[in-house]
């Protein structure tokens, strides 16, 4: 099956520089959400990919295409051609028309309309069966509104057949209370779709070319139109605008929170989470509010999110607890770890069960081996940590020399003591004890105390007194408001 993708409109509404079908839905842009229904729709074996149409802002669209194949295979199918001028859908379509193979039906899809499921598309694409023989058939997706302000409406015969499409701003006020729309997707037979394309005329309200007016063609030639609905009306819905992409991010996240739900989640409010990418979550994990999740992000069972978490590409262990405003990212957390508030989990983290990362403590790619902890305030970088390890409170890895990262490396049941640096590279022994306000340049000993630190003393100090200022004589006074009243003057 061809599949044609027209993303060619500017979105004047969305008021943006950037083109409307990359601004973003779930944490992609929306021609991304149709690009993977219909790869997934087209599978792995189909010959080839979506064909899109770019017109306004076509070298951001074009550059997305490049980034996008090059982090997923399946888009290096994925082609693009241009609509110079935005003369209508059907002058859209016509710009794709010389690369469609004639012997399969052809898919039109839109770039800002991002929901539509693959399942509503095979049940469209199954009523155009037969499109290479003598019973062609055009399929339309047709959808029922209570406000069909703003669409095409489906004028049907008094049998129930369709006869054409009516733009709202071509539509007679009868026609105008018809609730039936049309959604724009369709499935057309290519050998014909070649004859009404260029047939088209711009004799309407807009002066473009409309890809509906191939409906009354397909009448006229006696082409069978088969109609079905989406399950869910959001679905068909396109974006045009903030308001409308903000509503229907809702609607996506709701749905995404009551898959959760059925899956046995826990959530403590549905309206209060959000899910950029893709969430798997085990049995008897909670959910707390404003929580945000990108990527592909991994809960395993008995897992418990405190409220406004950010977690990104990770993997998230058994009965892990993770307090309120933790971020997390590309880091692997084990089982029974206790995260947060307010940590830092930096790509490369790798984490054992039943580490302890406390408040304001950053990890960036170090490995931390189980039943380690550093509770509060501080910094482990470049490190790997042995088991049982306890990092005091200000202790930092200083990994970074300005040009070059070294490691640090810190061996089974060390304790450092709080306000310690370690100068990268060294290395701390096995057992080994660092008092505090250390900072180590050299490999700690195991089983040893290492002290690096000023020799205390005290000293007879009087500590200085505020003096009071004197208050203003009548003098001095008298000459301060002169000099005011001269500076005025002078002005």
């Amino acid at each position: 099956m061809n599949i044609v993708i027209l993303a060619a409109g500017q979105g004047k509404r969305m008021k943006s520089a950037l083109p409307k079908v990359l601004q973003t839905l779930a944490g992609k842009p929306l021609l991304q959400h149709v690009l993977d229904t219909a790869l997934d729709l087209a599978g792995k074996s189909a010959k080839t990919g979506p064909i899109v149409v770019v017109g306004h802002g076509a070298a951001d669209v074009k550059h997305f295409l490049q980034i996008a194949s090059e982090q997923d295979a399946r888009f290096c199918k994925v082609s693009a051609v241009l609509q110079a001028e935005q003369k209508g859908t059907g002058h859209a379509l016509l710009q794709a028309l010389p690369r469609l193979d004639v012997s399969e039906p052809t898919l039109v899809l839109y770039g800002d309309v991002p929901l539509t499921s693959k399942k509503t598309l095979t049940k469209l694409a199954k009523l155009a069966d037969g499109v290479r023989s003598q019973d062609a058939a055009l399929a339309l997706l047709t959808q029922n509104l209570i406000n069909p302000t703003g669409y095409g409406r489906i004028v049907r015969d008094i049998d129930g057949s369709v006869k054409e499409i009516v733009e709202e701003k071509d539509a007679t006020s009868e026609q105008k209370r018809i609730q039936e729309i049309n959604t724009g997707i369709m499935v057309l037979p290519t050998h014909s779709l070649k004859k009404w394309l260029k047939a088209l005329r711009a004799s309407n309200a807009q002066g473009e070319y409309y890809l509906t007016d191939v409906i009354a063609m397909a009448v006229k030639d006696g082409v069978p139109i088969r109609t079905t609905q989406a399950d869910a009306e959001y679905e068909t819905v396109g974006v045009n605008s903030r308001d409308q992409l903000a509503a229907l991010e809702r609607v996506h996240q709701l749905k995404q929170a009551n898959i959760l739900m059925e899956a046995g989640v826990s959530l403590a409010d549905p309206a209060r989470i959000d899910i950029r990418g893709t969430l798997e979550c085990g049995a008897d994990v909670f959910i707390d509010v404003g929580c945000v999740f990108e990527g592909c992000v991994t809960l395993a069972t008995g897992t418990k999110v405190g409220p406004y978490c950010i977690i990104r590409n990770s993997i998230i262990g058994k009965g892990v607890t993770i307090h309120p405003y933790s971020h997390i990212d590309g880091a692997q957390v084990g089982a029974s770890s206790l995260i947060g508030p307010y940590a830092r989990l930096r790509p490369g983290a790798d984490l054992a069960n039943d580490v302890h990362i406390g408040n304001f403590v950053e990890v960036k790619n170090s490995r931390i081996a189980a039943n380690s902890k550093a509770n509060h305030l501080s910094y482990v970088g470049d490190s790997i940590v042995g088991s049982r390890v306890n990092i005091g409170a200000g202790t930092i890895t200083c990994n970074y020399d300005g040009v070059n990262k070294h490691q640090t490396i810190i061996e089974d049941d060390v304790f450092i003591g709080s306000d310690t640096q370690l100068v990268a590279p060294v290395r701390v022994g096995r057992g080994a004890t660092l008092g505090a306000g250390t900072t180590l340049t050299k490999d700690a000993p195991p089983n040893q105390l290492t002290v690096s630190r000023a020799k205390q003393i005290s000293l007879q100090w009087q500590r200085p007194v505020k003096q009071e200022k004197k208050p203003a004589t009548k003098k001095a006074a008298t000459k301060k408001v002169a000099t005011q009243k001269s500076i005025k003057a002078k002005k």
